[in-house]
């Protein structure tokens, strides 16, 4: 080797680097792949991805045949550095040099290449590395079994865990969060809420007993056909003097022929014929659970009850989906009945019975749903008492200013996000 001209050495030596950068880009690269985009491609037919598929099915092999390929690569390097030019330049200055060389040009540039642009080294290299990794099958294994054994006598398993290749919740969240411009803000927010779905029971997006409107049997005929008439609701409870006691379910729809007939006709057998079953849901129930029971019987609306049998409230299937898209009622323009509405300088003021999950959601705030569920509930928990004038607290960091109070409960407060 010795008798071979200077500019051939350093030629070889030049190449044998470049090999050992394809070895560092292409494990670097193989490592960074998005699996669910390579998983993605390949059911296109990219080529590429396929082949870094298939590599990928055993990471093992993969990396032991990179290794291998690298460290052959790089012993090369050393002894050819070592008996032509140390004698020439002294043992030092070769290895410094040898070792700044195989750090700049051949691990820490074609990594750093590597990981920014995965796809456009990884695939091309698939092509190298698949006849590369059957050639060295034989040693890669024998390697691996010595490798295996070794791990298992300290105690460490070797099997590949599937479950790892899959997201959990949280790390679903993360991506979408991650997306950026990939996707809407819209979609992104519909996939947030679909993830957030477990996190909430049905009585979290109930419209509570005192807020529930139906129909009682006890009323007379013409109180009846008038809020028929008047209803702003397709489906209506119907019950005999209180909802506890409730028959059935009234589709408006059903009760035209009830108009039609007037009050002289309208009996409680009678309107109780056009009702539907009652469909009863624990007020426990999470809303993926909801859903379901929702397709499977077909149904719109759900009686919530509590441990004891006593109805808390109604839940409808669209009450669930606004959970997913956001309010279907939702009108740019403010309304006096509005539950959430901006004053200024950062205060609101809010309803009482206004839901904290809906104050959450439409303010981005971090108000605490594990405890009651209307703002309301929260204040009165904080407070202790039942508050008999216009008085402040803290909820957390958000100042709280109670407005108006009727019935033993909170109807209005102002609240503000004091950022500390």
């Amino acid at each position: 080797m010795n008798e071979m001209p200077t500019g051939l050495l350093f030629g070889l030596l030049a190449l044998l680097i470049l090999i050992s950068a394809f070895f560092s880009s292409s494990e670097t690269s193989m490592m960074a792949l998005n699996r669910y985009r390579l998983r993605h491609q390949a059911k296109s037919g990219h080529r590429g991805a396929k082949r870094a598929t298939e590599l990928l099915a055993r990471p093992d092999k993969l990396i032991g045949s990179i290794l291998i390929g690298n460290n052959l690569v790089n012993v090369l390097v050393s002894v050819i550095a070592g008996s032509v030019f140390a004698q020439i330049y002294g043992e030092i200055l070769t290895t410094i040099v040898l070792t700044l060389a195989l750090l700049i040009f051949a691990e820490v540039t074609p990594k750093t290449i590597a990981a920014l642009h995965p796809e456009k080294i990884a695939f091309p290299a698939s092509f190298i590395l698949r006849p590369l990794q059957w050639l060295l099958t034989p040693l890669v294994l024998l390697i691996g079994g010595i490798s295996n054994g070794l791990a298992r006598m300290l105690g460490v398993e070797t099997k590949a865990n599937s479950e790892a290749e899959h997201l959990a919740p949280e790390e679903l969240r993360t991506v979408v969060f991650e997306s950026g411009a990939l996707l809407p803000s819209k979609h992104k927010g519909m996939l947030l809420n679909v993830l957030d779905l477990d996190q909430a029971t049905v009585e979290d997006i109930m419209i509570p007993r005192n807020e529930v409107m139906g129909v009682d049997l006890e009323n007379s005929a013409e109180e009846i056909l008038q809020q028929l008439a008047e209803s702003s609701y397709t489906r209506l409870p119907v019950y005999r003097g209180d909802i506890n006691r409730v028959v059935g379910i009234l589709h408006l729809r059903k009760a035209a022929q009830i108009l039609r007939d007037g009050p002289k006709n309208l009996t409680a057998e009678r309107l109780n014929s056009f009702t539907d079953e009652p469909y009863f849901v624990p007020e426990a129930t999470p809303l993926p659970t909801l859903l379901m029971n929702f397709q499977k019987t077909k149904r719109r609306m759900g009686l919530v009850v509590d441990e004891y049998g006593e109805v808390m409230g109604i839940v409808t299937l669209e009450d669930l989906l606004e959970e997913i898209v956001g309010d279907f009622t939702a009108s740019p323009v403010p309304s006096d009945d509005e539950e959430i509405v901006a004053i200024e300088d950062g205060w609101y003021m809010i309803e009482g019975g206004t839901s904290i999950r809906d104050i959450n959601r439409t303010l981005g705030w971090e108000l605490p749903t594990d405890g009651p569920k209307t703002f309301n509930g929260l204040a009165m928990e904080h407070l202790e008492s039942i508050p008999d004038g216009n008085i402040s607290l803290y909820i957390l960091n958000y100042l709280v200013e109670i407005e108006e109070v009727s019935d033993k409960m909170i109807t209005r407060a102002r609240i503000k996000r004091i950022d500390k």
